[in-house]
Order: C-alpha cells, then structure tokens, then sequence
C-alpha cells in the first residue's frame, strides 16, 4: 500500500505523524506527551492553530490517538483520547470530571481538594481546585484555553459549583503562548478570602489575588504527619505562605509557631487563618527574605523543636537544577542551626527537575555542613487528590522529608 492509498482522510480530524525514531511504543503504554523533535513538521502541521485537534499516527500510518497541537510549544502534542474519533464536547468533559470527583469525594468528606490534576486526570496542562462552592480553573494548555466554555459548562454540571475562577497565571502558559489573565467566568467574585478547612485548622484562601489557585492542597498529608511532631513544641514554618504547616501544627497541639514569609498579604491570611482557627495567641509572624531571616535567627541564638522549610521551586526546570540543589542544601544547612537536640527538620520541594534522591542528598549534605547529624524518619509526598500518572514523573513533583536531628 502506498501512502496515497492510505484513507487518512476519513478522519473528522487532520492527521499528525511521528518521526521514524520517535518512541511511539511509549505513547501505546501511555506517555501523554510528544515534543516537536519527535513529530514530522511539516508546513502543514505547523500550520495548524495552537490547540487544534488532530490523529496522531506513528511512523507508519497507524492511529495512535487523538491528540490536541501547539506548534509554538516545545510539547507539541497532548494525547487526549485513544479513540481518534472522539469528540471533545460537553459529554466528553463531564465523564472526565465525574471520575475525577468520585475519586475525591471518596477522599475527602468536605469538598475542599485538587479536583483535576492535568494529565493524571486525562486533561492535559488542566488544573482545577475546588473550594466549596466555588472552583478556580488553570488552563494551562492551548486546547483547554480554546475549549474553556466547555469545560467550565461540564464543571458546573457535574459538581453543582456555582463560581467558576480561571486563574490564567504562571509560566506554563507562557510557554503555551498564553496571555495572563485572572477572571471570574461563572457566578460572583467572592468578595473575601475564603475560610478552607483541613486537619483541624483554618485557612483562609484568596481566589484572585493569591498564589496559584490560593491554597496548597498538595501538602495536606505532610501537614498532618507533621502536626504529629508538633505537640508541645516551638515551631518555625520558614516560607510560610498562609500559614500552611503552623496551622496544622498548632492544632495538633504546639506550643507556639513562627510563620516566616517575603510577602505581607499572606501573611495576614495566616493571621486570619489562626484567628479563625481559635490559635492566635500561639501564633506570631515575621516578613522578610527567608535566607536572611534563617541567619538572623541562627545569629541570635533562636531555637526551635520542629523546623519546616517549604520553599518556592528552585530547580522548576532541568537548566536550573544545579542551582536550585545548592539553594536546597543551602536551606538545610541554615535550618539545620536552628533545631534544638533532638528536635526535627522537615525539608520540601516542588520542583519539577530534582528528583526525590537529588533532593534527599542534597539535604543531607546540608544538614551536615550545618554541624548535624540526621535520621529520615519519613518521606511524603503530594495528596491523594494530585494523582501521579506513572509514566509522566512530572506529575509527581512534590517531595518532602522529615529528619529528627541529633541530640
């Protein structure tokens, strides 16, 4: 058979085709991705508008799958659906989201969680958080940008929200070529921050004019096993945001909790949130840069039982690796000083490119510049709510590492 009496044409969808060495056996067993080395581009595939649907093919023709395109993106195809016939209409929408939600409301008794976490969800650069009544959506990728009506008319359908936010920030969709935005495109903007409940604290979360979608609730379950370290000791949760790990902490019955951030209105939140959560008078806070707060402390002699490093992605791609694992260890070694005989250090990451074992050597090798010695007692992760899809690492990004250091 030759390539003219191949029927591609009976598609509904133009067709897209890998390159010879390009590892379709991968995208059989589910790699969502495929970058613009990897795809034939020719004048027209590249002509195709970002976020366009077409049939991905491997090198010899045969359908892999329905896939959406960007070609100014360095991922220049998302699979969408294995049948290459699907329509990515409302039905599609709602039968994603339903499976999503019905994982979480097994989790979750209270509708506060990731509802969608992108391509572990099977809606690729897509994030949704729901917050109540009130969702803030991601649309991280070109289709989901061009298909946004859509899906936020599913959304509303299949969870009954009534405020729909889209959070159109961040540096996936500057490299989608997206433009940013923050918008209300269903219901009323709240007119406050609004109060999240979780493991027995109080947060109060700014849909518009926080960070991300307002609240992390990736690091729920290492809150909790925290909290369990926490009872009856001085705590210092350093890059604090909202107060996310002091909280936690002081309802699980600290002493006291120092949360540190550079940015003031989130650390007013975190007040709001100890006021709510009935912990105030055990709750204090300092603004400033994190590294020169942690050497102040180290330089007035300020110790603590239970210290929590929960910074911003240092190494959020693989150029910024070696430096970001130098900014960890750094992290370490300073919070390290500042643990009292046998207290416990918890260190974090959210980043992309260091993986869990560059993350771990890393911190040891900080904690023992600092003069320590460490046990790893545990190792978290995201929730249960951020899925992982296995064969995308990317999908699992958070890590995070409890120590009880020296006497």
């Amino acid at each position: 058979m030759t390539e003219t009496d191949i029927p591609t044409a009976a598609y509904k969808y133009p067709t897209v085709r890998l390159r010879p060495k390009a590892e379709a056996r991968a995208i059989r067993h589910g790699y969502p991705w495929v970058y613009a080395d990897e795809l034939v581009m020719d004048r027209r595939t590249s002509a195709l508008a970002p976020g366009a649907l077409a049939v991905l093919e491997d090198a010899e023709r045969r359908p892999l799958g329905l896939v959406t395109i960007n070609p100014a993106s360095k991922i220049v195809a998302r699979m969408l659906d294995r049948d290459p016939e699907a329509a990515i209409d409302e039905a599609w929408f709602k039968a994603r989201l339903t499976r999503a939600l019905a994982a979480r409301a097994r989790l979750y008794p209270e509708p506060f969680y990731r509802l969608v976490h992108a391509e572990a969800d099977g809606l690729p650069g897509v994030v949704i958080d729901r917050f109540g009544d009130v969702a803030v959506v991601q649309p991280n990728a070109a289709w989901a940008e061009a298909h946004l009506a859509t899906l936020v008319s599913a959304l509303a359908a299949v969870t009954g929200v009534t405020t729909v936010i889209k959070n159109g920030s961040g540096r996936a969709r500057g490299l989608e070529g997206l433009s940013e935005e923050i918008v209300t495109v269903l219901g009323t903007t709240p007119a406050a921050p609004l109060a999240v409940p979780m493991n027995g604290a109080t947060y109060l979360a700014d849909l518009t004019g926080g960070q991300k979608t307002g609240l992390f609730f990736d690091q729920r379950e290492n809150h909790a096993f925290t909290a369990r370290l926490a009872r009856g000791a001085r705590v210092l949760d350093m890059f604090s945001h909202v107060g996310g790990f002091a909280l936690a902490a002081l309802a699980g019955g600290a002493e006291s909790a120092l949360a540190v951030d550079g940015s003031a209105p989130a650390l007013a939140l975190a007040e709001g949130g100890a006021k709510a959560s009935g912990v105030a008078e055990r709750f204090s806070t300092r603004q400033g840069d994190a590294f020169q707060v942690l050497e102040a402390l180290g330089a007035e002699g300020a110790q603590f039982d239970l210290v929590i490093c929960d910074p911003p992605a240092f190494a959020p791609a693989k150029p910024a690796l070696e430096a970001g694992l130098r900014a960890y260890e750094r992290v370490a070694k300073l919070a390290a000083a500042l643990v009292a005989p046998g207290g416990y250090l918890v260190l974090c990451s959210c980043s992309h490119a260091a993986d869990l074992s560059s993350f771990r050597n890393a911190s040891a090798r900080g904690i023992g510049r600092g003069g320590r010695r460490g046990q790893l007692i545990y190792t978290g992760f995201a929730g249960p709510d951020h899925p992982v899809l296995p064969q995308l690492a990317e999908t699992g990004y958070l890590k995070a590492l409890a120590f009880r250091l020296d006497g």
